[in-house]
């Protein structure tokens, strides 16, 4: 009974663990929003998040590669989305959070379609 309490807990603590590191959002400015626009070169939907990533045209006229973090499919299915949202060679705008680092990755919170349909990327 102790055995079977004590594995119960660990495997507990072990998921509570992994949850939080894989759900830390603190490596991106969630406070200044930036917005990109450019064109889908690949749309993961996967777990535990969904990727974009996406072709941005850079200040110098040289291509800058980013890599967009979405929530879970569970949760963007509550928004709309579905693994048929996006499609490599579509132009789109992204709202979100840069990463802290300067580097070419950021947290969605929205994203806006040629035609202006807009999606929400984070739950209310």
């Amino acid at each position: 009974m102790v055995t079977r309490w004590g594995c119960t807990a660990g495997a507990i603590l072990l998921l509570l663990a992994t949850a939080a590191a894989h759900h830390s959002t603190a490596s991106y400015d969630l406070v200044h929003g930036t917005i990109i626009g450019g064109v889908v070169v690949k749309f993961e939907w996967t777990n535990p998040h969904a990727q974009i990533w996406l072709d941005v045209a850079g200040e110098q006229n040289e291509t800058e590669h980013w890599s967009v973090e979405l929530e879970s499919p569970r949760v963007l299915g509550r928004l709309g989305w579905t693994k048929e949202t996006l499609k490599p060679g579509d132009r789109i705008s992204i709202t979100g959070g840069r990463a802290k680092d300067g580097s070419f990755r950021l947290r969605a919170a929205s994203v806006q379609f040629a035609d202006g349909r807009k999606l929400a990327a984070l739950p209310d």
